[in-house]
């Protein structure tokens, strides 16, 4: 039995979303100088329903966007700082064993489980690559079913809250006491940001924020409702055969043995990107269309997103890791060399 295909996006609708997308960016920017690529990374992969893992040094401001977000939603929050010693009960909680008594008056004990910090709307995982792989991946589950099985006396699945979004940093310079991050959880992540260094005007004004008498407050403009409503809207966005084919056909350019591949990638490229990817740019390409005030998905949305998209998905081999190259490098080459339109469109065009 086939799905209900959802309504088509109105321009009515549409406007609404960039009403409230400019209303929480609007809250954000209160505290978060600068960095404007990051936090619409971020506000996309919350109206789409994406996780966000951000890169960068210390300092500039990763875990405050995390938190500001959350304070500009009425959401849950809830932070994990990763170390060595973190177990996966400590994330996702344990079963305890409650004492209490009968009507007989017999004590009688029972299995109960106790949730774990992972159980919020908005997840802060800080420094994510500190902990064991065993730890992290007590992530994947949650991250892309949205539950948590427990084994043992409780057992049984507890769902998440939605709206549910993980947003992950990671520290790419001091690599000492860190497991690198498996492809299957980087996989599980709609958006890889890169958190860049600030321009000389903009510390300036990190500086006036952060150490004079005034303090940047956050209003609390959105709640679940309405942002699992815009999620939903975005999914109605429509999707013409030659836009997908565009997203399809780059995804299958990141494999080197593909027909749609370029000589960089063959060269420097280890593994590709997987089908999340192609979904992954729809979704946020789709996202990008509404708003720009449009209710179908142009292969420019595509193009606006597929670096934020591809870069943590595309492995690269020994030779582009000896020779400096980046998957950016390798995306942007990508980008140039792929024609917009191609013959035998599935489904047609």
């Amino acid at each position: 039995m086939s799905m209900p295909t959802p309504p088509e996006a109105t321009l009515e609708q549409a406007e609404r979303f960039r009403d409230d997308y400019r209303r929480i960016r609007e809250q954000v920017t209160r505290v978060i100088v600068g960095q404007n690529t990051v936090v619409d990374g971020a506000l996309t992969a919350l109206f789409v329903g994406g996780h966000v893992l951000l890169e960068g040094v210390p300092g500039l401001g990763k875990t405050l966007l995390v938190r500001t977000l959350a304070e500009a939603m009425s959401l849950s929050f809830s932070r994990i700082q990763f170390t060595p010693d973190l177990m996966p009960a400590d994330i996702t909680g344990t079963t305890i064993v409650v004492e209490g008594q009968d009507e007989a008056g017999r004590t009688v004990r029972d299995f109960q489980f106790r949730k774990g910090p992972i159980f919020s709307q908005i997840v802060l995982a800080d420094e994510i690559n500190r902990a064991t792989p065993k730890t992290q991946s007590a992530m994947l589950e949650a991250m892309q079913e949205r539950s948590v099985t427990v084994s043992g006396g409780a057992g049984g699945t507890y769902t998440m809250d939605r709206p549910f979004l993980v947003m992950a940093t990671q520290n790419p310079i001091e690599q000492e006491g860190t497991y690198p991050l498996p492809e299957a959880q980087l996989d599980r992540f709609l958006f890889k940001l890169e958190v860049g260094f600030v321009s000389r005007g903009e510390l300036h004004e990190i500086i006036d924020r952060t150490t004079g008498s005034v303090e940047a407050t956050v209003e609390s403009v959105l709640d679940a409702e309405t942002i699992i409503g815009h999620q939903q809207l975005v999914r109605s966005v429509i999707a013409a055969p030659n836009v997908r084919d565009y997203a399809v056909r780059a995804v299958l350019a990141t494999h080197p043995e593909s027909e749609y591949t370029t000589k960089m990638v063959r060269q420097f490229v280890r593994f590709g990107a997987s089908p999340r990817a192609a979904q992954a740019l729809i979704l946020a390409g789709k996202a990008r269309a509404l708003l720009d005030g449009r209710v179908h998905l142009a292969i420019e949305d595509i193009r606006g997103v597929l670096a934020e998209s591809l870069r943590h998905r595309v492995l690269l081999n020994f030779e582009g890791q000896a020779e400096g190259v980046t998957p950016d490098m390798v995306i942007g080459d990508l980008t140039e060399s792929l024609p917009a339109e191609a013959a035998g469109v599935p489904g047609g065009a």
